[in-house]
């Protein structure tokens, strides 16, 4: 008797062990899209805020006017971030890229004063870039306005086509992770299916069965959590050690965010897929049991 005790333990043992790790795995995709998903939004925006618009000056706007314009279009509601390029500066960047001089030859320098406009990522599309270079235009210290059209609406065109593939990928693996966890809960509780029914014969309410269940798929659900966090995170102390900088794109927003949804869906999935299950098997009649 003892010995059909222990492997009854050890069988519910390894039902539990193996749930967890199925579990843990699903989560763990999950976790890796929402990441990619968050990851992706905060790139497009970083992508985007780095689209320069240069404006360029005429000659007779002096240092102090290019100044105070300046400062007039850093308020603006468009403007993440604005550099100043005088002249000079201006006509040394190019002696460095192309080794010589041109006022050498020319006499004067050719370059014009310049303000170079980093836009936010909201007003970085080709409808808001219209009316921001038209108002932009209308000043009189404004020679000309320039900035890569194409080029930015390639970036928003690539952006819409990976935030799409990755919601799409978001959707189905939702899908798939409740398929599998459900099918591994069904796996676990299906043992248990005589327990049920005489607990149901010998007069237990619905709710007195399945609490037991519920409480060992919830917190089989928390475990497998956990892990899945701790997996994720080693992964993105990997990205932090070998690519600088990528904290502009990988926030602590992001790294919560995962997390929560990690943990709240690894705790109301189980729990549902036990909800559903055990009631399966409280709706079946006794030789119904012994088909399945």
């Amino acid at each position: 008797m003892s010995k059909n005790r222990k492997k009854a333990r050890s069988r519910r043992g390894l039902q539990v062990v193996t749930l967890c790790i199925s579990t843990t795995m699903v989560l763990v995709l999950l976790g890796m899209v929402a990441f990619f998903v968050l990851s992706a939004r905060n790139l497009s925006a970083h992508m985007k805020e780095n689209l320069t618009v240069t404006i360029m000056l005429k000659d007779s706007v002096s240092v102090n006017d290019a100044k105070l314009f300046c400062r007039d279009l850093y308020h603006r509601p468009y403007s993440h971030s604005i550099d100043y390029i005088s002249k000079e500066k201006a006509k040394n960047d190019q002696i460095e890229e192309l080794g010589s001089d041109p006022t050498e030859f020319l006499g004067f320098n050719p370059f014009p004063a310049t303000l170079e406009i980093k836009l936010k990522a909201d007003y970085a599309n080709r409808d808001s870039l219209k009316w921001i270079a038209k108002e932009i235009r209308k000043d009189s210290r404004v020679s000309d306005l320039a900035y890569m059209e194409d080029l930015m609406n390639k970036v928003n065109t690539n952006l819409s086509r990976v935030s799409l593939i990755l919601l799409v990928l978001a959707v189905l693996l939702t899908f798939v992770s409740f398929s599998l966890i459900s099918n591994t809960v069904r796996l676990s509780i299906y043992a248990n299916r005589f327990v049920i029914h005489t607990m149901k014969l010998v007069g237990a309410s619905w709710g007195f069965i399945r609490r037991p269940f519920l409480r060992q798929a919830m917190l089989v659900g928390v475990i497998a959590a956990i892990f899945a966090i701790g997996i994720l995170g080693a992964g993105v102390y990997g990205l932090y050690v070998t690519q600088p900088g990528i904290d502009e794109i990988v926030t602590w927003q992001v790294m919560a965010i995962t997390a929560g949804t990690v943990f709240l869906f690894g705790l109301i999935i189980t729990a549902l897929c036990a909800w559903l299950a055990v009631n399966k098997f409280l709706r079946m009649r006794a030789r119904e049991l012994y088909k399945i």
